[in-house]
């Protein structure tokens, strides 16, 4: 049996000057009228002005090299970053995908028109991204993808529906991922496109969710035509990129902290008048939560030094999922009484609970991820 280890995590992550730089620049920004009900949104909060101000501030495109806009820094400064934010409760739902996952793509596979167009608009909040994985009837398991893009004088023609596909209605490119041939092996003859949302023949359609409100979207491919100019990386190796890409979506502090500001509220509350129960539980999540933060940190140092953690980055991902929608359950068992409907702590929980179900599905459902866990370590 494969044994999976985490490296420790990076000295030096602490970076007091730089956590306390983005906690007065977030002050700043969001004011005194942002309150929990509003960070309980977590990095689904979409707010393009706030994404442009971090661009200004040197805070996307952080580890891109500077000739494409960027900024040379390091995956680890870039970390600390992320979970200011995160723990804030920030909007950062407009850069999120581009500044996570679409720029570190572009520029380890993207052709040089690409990056040179692309990088510097996401580094200066000006670009954003959506995904193009998940369709119909196939979800998490990216291998059983329908979307075909054939051959064409020029170019590709494109056929095919996305699903789940966040914030695609405010997105400016999509990264699609599809199939380009004929293979054997259903892993095979894909490839991955970078697709402008106004090109003639696309159709984004809302998607809402259990709230009530419009995040997702169905993203429909009728006969567009993309040029040979839309082809990132190699044109058949798109299950190796995708994979790649995955590790940066997994991976982060996002996947653990999306029930942050319930777990704050619920401290609060218990610190009043703390029982045993309620030291013993909250006590075990915070423990859960700062296990799952040195794992997280030691994916980003792995990331620093150019190491491929896409099986660290899926037992993340797994974990911090069970531990986000753990929070909710619970705080509602330890608090009974959570005021009047109109409650901060109410109002905080609602919002959380209704999100939670999506936990373990953004990014990969549980089954399939520990079905690559099991993989990786040589279990099946």
């Amino acid at each position: 049996m494969n044994m999976l280890s985490f490296p420790p995590p990076p000295a030096g992550m602490a970076m007091p000057e730089l956590r306390t730089e983005v906690r007065d620049f977030l002050r700043e920004q969001l004011g005194d009228d942002y309150g929990p009900e509003q960070r309980a949104q977590s990095w689904m909060g979409f707010d393009a002005e706030f994404s442009y101000q971090l661009g200004k501030k040197g805070w996307l495109g952080m580890t891109l090299p500077k000739e494409y806009g960027g900024h040379s820094r390091s995956a680890l400064e870039r970390y600390v970053v992320m979970e200011e934010l995160l723990a804030a409760g920030a909007p950062v739902a407009a850069h999120w995908i581009a500044d996570r996952q679409s720029a570190p793509l572009l520029l380890h596979y993207g052709s040089e028109e690409q990056r040179q167009t692309i990088l510097p608009r996401i580094a200066a909040g000006k670009c954003f991204f959506c995904i193009g994985m998940s369709e119909p009837d196939s979800g998490s398991d990216l291998a059983s993808i329908r979307t075909r893009a054939l051959r064409v004088d020029g170019g590709f023609r494109v056929n095919g529906t996305k699903l789940w596909t966040t914030y695609a209605h405010h997105a400016h490119y999509m990264i699609l991922f599809c199939r380009t041939d004929n293979s054997d092996d259903r892993h095979g003859g894909t490839s991955q496109l970078l697709v402008d949302l106004t090109t003639p023949g696309i159709s984004i359609n809302p998607i809402g969710d259990i709230a009530g409100e419009h995040h997702f979207n169905e993203v429909v491919l009728e006969d567009v035509f993309l040029p040979e100019s839309a082809l990132v990386g190699e044109l058949g190796q798109g299950w190796k990129q995708v994979t790649g890409e995955l590790a940066f979506e997994r991976s982060g502090p996002d996947r653990f902290l999306s029930s942050f500001t319930l777990l704050t509220q619920l401290v609060g509350i218990l610190s009043q008048a703390p029982s045993r129960e309620a030291k013993r539980a909250v006590g075990r999540l915070v423990g859960h939560v700062m296990v799952l933060r040195h794992m997280s940190q030691s994916v980003a140092g792995m990331l620093d030094r150019s190491e491929n953690p896409m099986l660290q980055a899926t037992i993340v991902k797994d974990l911090g999922a069970l531990v986000e929608q753990e929070i909710p359950d619970i705080a509602r068992t330890l608090v009974v009484d959570t005021g009047s409907p109109n409650s901060t702590f109410a109002a905080v929980l609602a919002r959380t609970l209704l999100a939670a179900p999506s936990f373990s599905l953004r990014g990969g459902t549980r089954e399939i991820l520990r079905s690559i866990i099991a993989r990786g370590l040589g279990l099946r």
